[in-house]
């Protein structure tokens, strides 16, 4: 064998080596083997053989004996490496062990199992919750009259808060043997989705107890007898709690709240007990203007060690339930953010309170950063992108009818290229909201996953907002007028809430999902920094070695399947799904290498480096969403419709990605670094392109017409409340559309030739039946089909009475009356 050969066949040797992830000793065996060929080949002599076969035994020695290998690489290694660990304090190290990994760590590592995905099993709605949703939640939905909660009353009306109390909707989440409804969380998710496409102030009013709040705290840390005092009050709504947890001076950083409470004794019902004195300001804090239990958050001192531990001072955030009648509590003034939910603020000066009422007694004092952080997926994962969801899910449906019925030009607006940009992202958008609704909330049925919570609620909350934007666009003056007809103006002004609350997206997306998602999801990122805290060197030099095969691994994965598009990776499908599987192992793989390089050379500064770390967070949400996007059209019915909406949702994320490498590339600091990345991760160049015109009029094209996908898009919307519904109103021009509109649709073709004589559609029409254009019923069909057309495009007007204030100005009959005598013709 020639020199030349024995080359290429020891590098095509290292290739598959590497792109197979083998161990080290099948590396030192490929080593010794290409010395042996060489000789073999000629290329080395006697002595040159014997000198590298020395330079060979030596270096294998030193890589294969762990003893001689920690004694002399990896020891110095180790000095360094924990001199560079950045510091963490505790709180910081209590959210990251907080919770559990799920899917994420999959596509964070490069090479995703995808059989956990495939074999992962959507929560299936119990007999019990679908019934609640055809059933309670339908009720409570015809309870409610949106525009007078939101412009009018500011509230919800009486009989809707008894409804909310009698049928335990406070108590979704609180387990049946506390007496709650013991709902999974894709079925609570379900409710305020449904809740939400009527009102958001019901909706946000129903979330926030099943959120975080005291009843889950209690669940999971409260003490026996905690829990028979309050869970009974929280299940039959006697009890209505809020969470005091951001303030004036901390927001979505809780660690920073200035919040006090210092242990010592006071009096407690006439007696001396061990206690807290406490001072505390809470601001945005949904329900406190009408709470009866306030949950609080604050930091804890111990300066005289009352607690039994005389070494320890600062115990650090704490979570304590106190009445709010408690005396010192001043339940102060409302809030008005973008809906009429109830939200305000309340303070303490002095306030004592017995030690016993932290939750979960003194054992758990110093312990709520952890408890907080734990219990926050119910909030992230189910509350804040159902709201996402009900925004996407309403979108699609009346966008849809909307654009069927307005016409300009004599065209319908939905058949406009230029309205179909905002329609097909509409459309692509929603069935992304509902692939990640469904896998998400299923996800935090069977675990606590953090890294995926944020994601969702970041994402979905961001799709929200352009759904928003994209219909208000799409409706124009429909939408912007508001009063009892608008079903998107409380929406648009809301949402800004679900951006802002549970950790402000801006936070969630530059620290929070990279930030905590590189460490605990990274197979040997997490367990090297406890390695080097516990000095255990021996742990360090396995993981150190580990790792860096991995790194390697991923390198050449990733620049294989960029050369090749992703070809050579592996689908566990056949069919339409195969290339997008294939294009997100690339990706993973890409993800895994950057991301290992990125902390090798920033080390700590990638803390402070948001930009960089935001897009590395990016590009692994578009992973999972993307995951959740090709597992939810494998369960869905695989029609044609099903699948443009699955492959505008998947080209999407994929053109998101290639989107956030290119920027996180185009800005690292470190050229080399820089340059090598951009080789693995885009070989022969970025060629992932947006969604296509085309697909994009496709499923445009969709979202006016009935479908499979239609309903399943949009299955929760409330659409029973009858014609003076605002959504109710659209759904009966559907329906009209659906009988009518060929009949309309001819005596519009008669009435554009100018074949139709009279002044209004009435006289036309007339017309058309006496000269056999149309018949009676063709014409009374497009009578009516013109009757709903014009109702859907009214909008409201009012008296300066009623916009002044005086809303017995004006009933709701002759609001609509007033708008409809707008017709001329």
């Amino acid at each position: 064998m020639s020199i030349l050969s024995v080359v290429a066949v020891a590098l095509l040797a290292a290739w598959l080596l590497a792109y197979a992830g083998a161990p080290l000793l099948a590396w030192t065996a490929g080593a010794g083997l290409l010395l042996l060929a060489l000789k073999q080949a000629g290329a080395l002599g006697a002595a040159a053989f014997a000198i590298s076969a020395a330079l060979f035994l030596a270096l294998a020695a030193l890589l294969n004996i762990r003893p001689l290998r920690r004694a002399v690489l990896t020891g110095p290694i180790f000095g360094m490496f924990k001199k560079v660990l950045p510091e963490m304090s505790s709180t910081e190290r209590e959210a990251l062990e907080a919770g559990d990994t799920w899917w994420e760590a999959e596509m964070f590592r490069g090479r995703p199992a995808w059989n956990k995905l495939l074999e992962f099993r959507y929560t299936a709605l119990t007999a019990e919750e679908q019934s609640f949703l055809d059933h309670e939640c339908e009720e409570l939905c015809k309870l409610c009259d949106d525009w007078k909660i939101e412009f009018e009353d500011k509230d919800l009306p009486p009989e809707v808060w008894a409804y909310i109390r009698e049928k335990k909707f406070f108590s979704m989440l609180i387990k049946k043997e506390y007496g709650g409804l013991g709902f999974s969380a894709n079925a609570q998710s379900a409710v305020v989705t449904k809740l939400a496409t009527k009102s958001i102030t019901m909706a946000v009013t129903v979330m926030v107890p099943n959120s975080l709040g005291p009843g889950e705290l209690l669940m999971h840390y409260g003490t026996d007898e905690q829990k028979k005092q309050w869970l009974p009050g929280l299940v039959s709504g006697k009890e209505i709690p809020c969470f005091g947890l951001t303030g004036p001076e901390v927001g979505s950083d809780a660690t920073a709240m200035p919040d006090l409470g210092t242990v010592c004794y006071g009096q407690h019902e006439g007696k001396k007990v061990l206690g807290i004195r406490l001072d505390f300001s809470k601001r945005y804090i949904t329900l406190a203007p009408i709470a009866t239990v306030v949950g609080l958050a604050f930091k804890l001192r111990d300066p005289d060690g009352l607690l039994g531990d005389k070494t320890r001072t600062d115990y650090g955030i704490t979570c304590a339930l106190v009445p709010a009648r408690h005396e010192g509590i001043e339940i102060g003034r409302r809030h008005y953010p973008g809906a009429a939910f109830h939200n305000g603020t309340i303070h303490g000066r002095g306030v004592f309170i017995p030690v016993d009422w932290i939750i979960g007694g003194p054992a758990m004092a110093g312990k709520g950063w952890r408890m907080l952080v734990e219990c926050l997926s119910a909030g992230r994962g189910i509350s804040l992108p159902a709201l996402g969801t009900a925004a996407g899910q309403s979108a699609y449906r009346m966008t849809g009818v909307y654009g069927r019925f307005r016409r300009q030009f004599k065209v319908a607006v939905g058949k406009f290229e230029g309205v179909q940009e905002a329609t097909g992202r509409i459309a692509g958008h929603a069935y992304t909201l509902e692939a990640l609704r469904v896998l998400t909330a299923s996800a935090v049925d069977h675990c606590a996953p953090s890294v995926v919570t944020a994601i969702a609620k970041y994402h979905m909350t961001e799709l929200m907002r352009k759904i928003i934007a994209d219909g208000m666009d799409v409706m124009a003056g429909k939408a912007i007028q508001q009063g009892p007809r608008n079903f998107m103006a409380t929406a648009y002004k809301a949402a800004p809430v679900a951006i802002t609350v549970e950790g402000a997206n801006i936070l969630t997306r530059n620290l929070m999902i990279f930030g905590q998602g590189a460490i605990r999801c990274h197979e040997y990122v997490f367990p090297e920094m406890e390695a080097a805290r516990d000095d255990d060197l021996a742990k360090f030099d396995q993981l150190l070695f580990g790792h860096i095969g991995f790194s390697i691994n991923r390198a050449v994965r990733a620049f294989t399947l960029g050369l090749t598009g992703g070809r050579l990776a592996a689908s566990p499908v056949a069919g339409e799904m195969a290339p997008y599987f294939r294009q997100m192992e690339r990706f993973s793989a890409s993800l895994a290498f950057c991301s290992d390089l990125t902390m090798g050379v920033l080390g700590g500064k990638l803390k402070f480096m948001e930009r960089l770390s935001a897009r590395l967070g990016d590009v692994l949400s578009q992973l999972y969403i993307a995951s959740a996007v090709a597992k939810f059209y494998l369960e869905g019915s695989k029609s044609e419709a099903e699948l443009a909406h699955a492959r505008w949702a998947l080209d999407h994320a994929m053109h998101e990605i290639a989107r956030a490498f290119e920027g996180f590339l185009d800005n690292f600091p470190v050229a080399w670094a820089r340059g090598v990345m951009r080789t693995v991760v885009f070989p022969l160049g970025n060629r992932i392109k947006p969604v296509s015109d085309r697909l994009n009029a496709q499923v445009a094209d969709l979202i006016l017409e009935p479908s499979d996908v239609r309903e399943r898009l949009s299955w929760l919307v409330f659409r029973n409340g009858g014609v003076h519904d605002p959504v109710g109103r659209m759904e009966h021009a559907w329906e009209v559309a659906l009988r009518c509109e060929p009949a309309y649709l001819k005596y519009f073709r008669h009435a554009n030739r100018g074949e139709l004589a009279g002044d209004t559609v009435a006289d036309r029409l007339k017309d058309a039946v006496t000269r056999n254009l149309m018949t009676r019923q063709e014409a009374d069909q497009a009578a009516e089909y013109d009757r709903v057309r014009f109702d859907v495009i009214l909008t409201d007007d009012f008296s300066k009475d009623y916009i002044a204030g005086n809303h017995a100005a004006e009933r709701a009959e002759v609001i609509e009356l007033a708008a409809a005598r707008a017709r001329l013709a």
